[in-house]
C-alpha cells in the first residue's frame, strides 16, 4: 500500500520565505506547490495556517544566519521541524534561484543527503540565551581589564606591577580616587589593604605620575569604571537567573561539578548545551562527533590524508578546552597523569585535547547515565600494570634474557 505525506521546503531570508510544499509517495515524482511569504508576524501566522491548511506533517529548512529562529518558533508543535545546514544544500555555481533552492532542499532531505543541525526545546534554548550572553559579559569585562591597562601605561601608572589583581577592591579604590581627580600619590596608596604584598613605597612610585595626569585619562579613566561597574551588576544578574532556571536539575549540575576542572559556572554552561540528561545523544561517542573532539578521518585509497577533528559545536569546545586546561592543573588527578603521559608524544595543544575528548565522554556518562564522578588518581590499573608487565618482559626477552617471575613476599 502507497503511504504519502506532505512536506515542506523553506528558503528563509531576512525578510521573505521561499515556500515549496510537494506530496511524498513511495513511488513517483515530485509535484511542487511554490508559494512566497514575508517574515513579519502577520505573515508567519498566514504560512502557518496555509500549511496546515495543506496537511503539511514534516517541514525542512536552511540555517541562514538567526533568521530562521522566528519560523522555526512558530511552526514549532505545529509539524516535525529539520534544520538543514546550510552548505549540505550549496547549489552549483550559478545556479543558484530561491525556489530552486527549497525544491533541492525537499529531495535532499527525502534521500537523507542533509547534515541536520540540533535544536534543543524552547526552555532549553532560553538557557543557553542566558549562558550565552553570560560570556559575552564575561569577555566583555576582560577587554574593559586590557583597556584599563592601556589607559594606565599610558598615563605613566604602573599599578599593574604591584597588584596581583587591577580589578580587585584595593586598585577600584586607588583608581575610583585617581579618577575623581586625586593627584597625591601617597594618600592613594593609603587606600589599599594593608595585607596587600606590595610595599607603600613601591605603590607611591607606581602612582608617582598621578600629579601629571590628565583631565582627559582621568574622564576615561571613569568612564571604564563604570562600564565594568555595570558589566559585573549584569553578571551577577544573569548568574543568579541561570541558577534559578536550573533549579530542578541541581543535582546534575552538582555532579558534573565534582569532575576535576569543572565548576558550577562551566556545569551550567554544558547542560545548557546538551541538556541535564543528553538525551539526544545515544552514546558518548555520539557526543563526542557532535562537540568536534574525537579525532576525524579523510580517507581516500583506504588511506586517511588527515586526522584533525570536525568543527562541532563551538560553545561546548570552548568549555571543554577550559575545563581541560584546568583539569591537568589538579593535583593526584587522573588528567594530570594522562596528560604527562600525553604531552611527551602528542604535544602540549594535542595532549589537552586529548583530555577535552575524555572528558567529553565521561560528561555524557555523568549527564546521561545519573552517575557520580571517583576519583582513582594516579592508583595503578591492573590491566594497564599487566600490559606494561608483558610488554618489558618480550623486550627483555627479545635482547636474550630469561625472565622468570616470582612474587614478592610482604613484609
Amino acid at each position: 500500500m502507497e503511504t504519502t505525506y506532505k512536506i515542506v521546503g523553506i528558503d528563509v531570508h531576512k525578510s521573505m520565505l521561499a515556500v515549496v510544499v510537494t506530496e511524498v509517495a513511495t513511488e513517483g515524482d515530485f509535484q511542487f506547490e511554490r508559494r512566497k511569504f514575508g517574515t513579519t508576524e502577520s505573515e508567519l501566522r498566514q504560512l502557518a495556517q496555509w500549511l496546515a491548511e495543506q496537511g503539511v506533517r514534516e517541514a525542512v529548512m536552511e540555517s541562514t544566519a538567526l533568521y530562521w529562529r522566528p519560523v522555526w518558533q512558530q511552526l514549532e508543535g505545529q509539524c516535525d521541524l529539520y534544520l538543514a545546514q546550510a552548505q549540505s544544500n550549496r547549489a552549483p555555481r550559478g545556479r543558484k534561484r530561491d525556489f530552486a533552492d527549497a525544491e533541492r532542499l525537499l529531495r535532499r532531505h527525502v534521500a537523507g543527503e542533509l547534515i541536520l543541525s540540533f535544536v534543543p526545546g524552547p526552555e532549553q534554548r532560553m538557557w543557553r540565551t542566558m549562558t550565552r550572553a553570560k560570556h559575552q559579559l564575561t569577555r566583555d569585562r576582560v577587554r574593559i581589564h586590557n583597556q584599563l591597562e592601556s589607559l594606565l601605561e599610558d598615563g605613566r601608572i604602573k599599578l599593574s606591577g604591584c597588584v596581583s589583581d587591577l580589578l580587585g577592591l584595593s586598585s577600584r579604590r586607588m583608581l575610583k580616587a585617581l579618577a575623581e581627580g586625586e593627584r597625591d600619590a601617597t594618600r592613594l596608596a593609603s587606600l589599599a589593604d594593608p595585607k596587600l604584598r606590595a610595599a607603600p613605597e613601591q605603590l607611591q612610585d607606581a602612582l608617582y605620575a598621578a600629579s601629571t595626569l590628565s583631565a582627559l585619562h582621568r574622564q576615561i579613566l571613569g568612564l571604564f569604571l563604570t562600564r565594568l561597574e555595570l558589566v559585573e551588576h549584569q553578571i551577577e544578574v544573569l548568574d543568579q537567573s541561570v541558577g534559578q532556571a536550573l533549579r530542578a536539575h541541581q543535582d546534575a549540575v552538582l555532579r558534573l561539578a565534582e569532575v576535576p576542572g569543572y565548576g558550577v559556572d562551566s556545569a551550567q554552561q554544558v547542560i545548557a548545551e546538551v541538556g541535564p540528561a543528553a538525551a539526544t545523544f545515544p552514546s558518548s561517542e555520539q557526543l563526542s562527533s557532535w562537540v568536534g573532539t574525537c579525532p576525524g578521518r579523510e580517507e581516500s585509497a583506504e588511506v586517511s590524508k588527515n586526522n584533525r577533528s570536525p568543527k562541532g559545536n563551538r560553545m561546548m569546545r570552548r568549555v571543554l578546552n577550559q575545563v581541560a586546561h584546568a583539569a591537568v592543573k589538579t593535583k593526584g588527578s587522573v588528567f594530570q597523569a594522562l596528560y604527562r603521559r600525553f604531552v611527551i608524544r602528542l604535544g602540549h595543544n594535542k595532549a589537552i585535547w586529548a583530555i577535552a575528548h575524555r572528558l567529553c565522554r565521561l560528561t555524557w556518562k555523568i549527564l546521561h547515565q545519573g552517575v557520580r564522578y571517583m576519583e582513582f588518581g594516579t592508583r595503578s590499573n591492573s590491566k594497564t600494570a599487566k600490559a606494561r608487565i608483558d610488554k618489558l618482559i618480550r623486550e627483555l626477552r627479545s635482547l636474550g634474557y630469561h625472565v622468570q617471575l616470582s612474587q614478592m613476599a610482604t613484609p
